[in-house]
């Protein structure tokens, strides 16, 4: 079911200075105003002649002294050609938004693009906000909330692994996982409520207690499996984060610097220059890297350098991967030192220990290292062994396709949704078990699916989430 907006809004989709650029425009009257301003070549058919998901070629306009007859152009209609363009035209509710749409290709002149939006704006358009597109189309049925949000994700992906999660959840798996789950919740509250509009009537139970408490843990395993991805989703979106920590002048900054491929942190021979974390992000064979410089971890001399130090050791506690950086000349005693500050952190993480300045000394370098933990020399200075390095992490984390459920999470909004449900999932159980009365475990389950529709838009106010939502895309889409 779609709706029409009382307005109709235009917008630049398109970056400048490429050599095309193209101008949304969505509304009511999208077709009638763009006809006001195009002119078709060889006195072609207007625009609201013609048939949708057609291109029309000709100028736009921009009118003086224009003379009609009968509402067609005269030979001696006086305009100025702004530039030659194609006119692509959507009707509703088959387009991007359900509304009547067109779609300007015209050259990608700022100048020209900006006379353009003027004319559309001076016949009866308004400039759309951030996201205001993809917002019609999620109020026009077009997609749901979760697939509108990925929209914003699509675009913003910079590796294969987020370009996949982005357009799996665009194309409706994370919604048809969540589809399955209401319906199997609804299937429970139905019995449910049944049982309490018969309540009268000890004897009738539409519920099996045992079916019951079945689908509620399936319901349950299921949310569960959807949380546990959340981590896998974060590190595809944002990158997988690697801390490089060390001793204070032991190379980390220009390891950085030779990993991501410009002078990102400042290099000194001074002790404890870094003294805040600085954080870039890197394409490896299809992963994207988030690279962590911290402060050299020593005794700190004063009170920022102990700051930085100590958002360090948060660093590291959030990364998927360390990098334990040692100086070859004294590689054993550094170890040594860091060792019971550092190795308790990486339990769970990758390790792998990093002794640089090869090109001091590439003497082979014994160290108790912990199982499974990987050791390379580099020469960060001369870029030895980086390569080799960056091959090493490329190998050492996978991203799976999917989760076990099909499913990968990597929206915070829709992981707090996911938590709530969990919660009221987990109270049904428990109820189950403890027998509590029907009318509670019928408000835990109506609990349950509302915090489901959160994610996609089903039971949720527009006023109170849209914005959020939306307000982090860009103009035009």
């Amino acid at each position: 079911m779609y709706t029409f907006s009382s307005d109709t809004i235009c917008a630049v989709a398109t970056a400048l200075g490429g050599a095309i650029g193209i101008i949304r425009v969505s509304g009511p009257k999208a077709i009638d105003i763009t006809d006001s301003i195009f002119v078709p070549t060889q006195r072609g058919r207007k625009l609201c002649d013609r048939k949708p998901y057609t291109l029309a070629f000709g100028n736009i306009v921009d009118r003086n002294n224009d003379t009609e007859t009968n509402g067609n152009q005269t030979d001696k209609a006086e305009y100025e050609i702004v530039d030659e363009v194609l006119v692509s035209i959507f009707r509703a509710p088959h387009s991007y938004t359900g509304e009547d749409s067109t779609e300007i290709s015209c050259h990608g002149s700022g100048y020209i693009m900006q006379r353009i939006m003027q004319l559309l704006i001076s016949n009866g358009c308004r400039p759309a906000g951030p996201g205001e597109y993809t917002q019609r189309a999620f109020l026009n049925g077009k997609m749901d909330l979760s697939q509108a949000e990925a929209v914003a994700d699509l675009i913003a992906s910079n590796s294969a692994a987020s370009h996949r999660m982005a357009m799996n959840q665009m194309r409706g798996s994370f919604s048809k996982e969540l589809s399955a789950l209401r319906d199997k919740l609804l299937h429970l509250t139905t019995l449910v409520e049944l049982e309490l509009d018969f309540s009268d009537h000890e004897e009738l139970e539409f519920a099996d207690r045992h079916e019951l408490t079945g689908v509620a843990q399936n319901i349950k395993d299921v949310v569960s499996g959807l949380i546990a991805s959340f981590r896998q989703g974060n590190v595809i979106k944002n990158g997988i984060p690697v801390a490089i920590i060390g001793e204070t002048n032991v190379g980390k900054s220009t390891l950085l610097n030779r990993l991501v491929g410009e002078e990102r942190a400042i290099v000194s021979d001074i002790h404890g220059t870094t003294r805040d974390v600085i954080e870039d992000t890197v394409n490896i064979n299809g992963k994207m890297f988030r690279f962590i410089d911290t402060a050299g971890i020593r005794e700190a001399t004063d009170t920022i350098e102990s700051m930085g130090i100590g958002r360090s050791i948060e660093k590291i506690k959030q990364a998927e991967i360390v990098l334990m950086l040692l100086d070859s000349t004294c590689a054993a005693t550094q170890y040594a030192e860091l060792s019971s500050k550092i190795l308790p952190l990486c339990k769970d993480k990758i390790l792998i220990v990093v002794i640089n300045k090869s090109d001091i000394n590439n003497k082979t370098i014994a160290l108790p290292l912990p199982p499974h933990t990987k050791s390379i020399s580099i020469s960060a200075k001369s870029g030895t062994g980086v390569e080799t390095l960056r091959h090493i992490l490329s190998e050492s984390f996978s991203l799976p396709e999917e989760s076990a459920n099909g499913v990968i999470v990597n929206n915070l909004r829709h992981l707090t949704a996911l938590k709530s449900a969990h919660a009221d999932i987990s109270r049904v159980l428990n109820g189950l078990a403890s027998n509590i009365p029907t009318d509670l475990v019928s408000q835990d389950l109506r609990n349950c699916l509302y915090h489901l529709g959160e994610i996609t838009g089903g039971e949720i106010q527009p006023e109170a989430v849209l914005e959020n939502v939306f307000k982090h895309f860009c103009i035009g889409k």
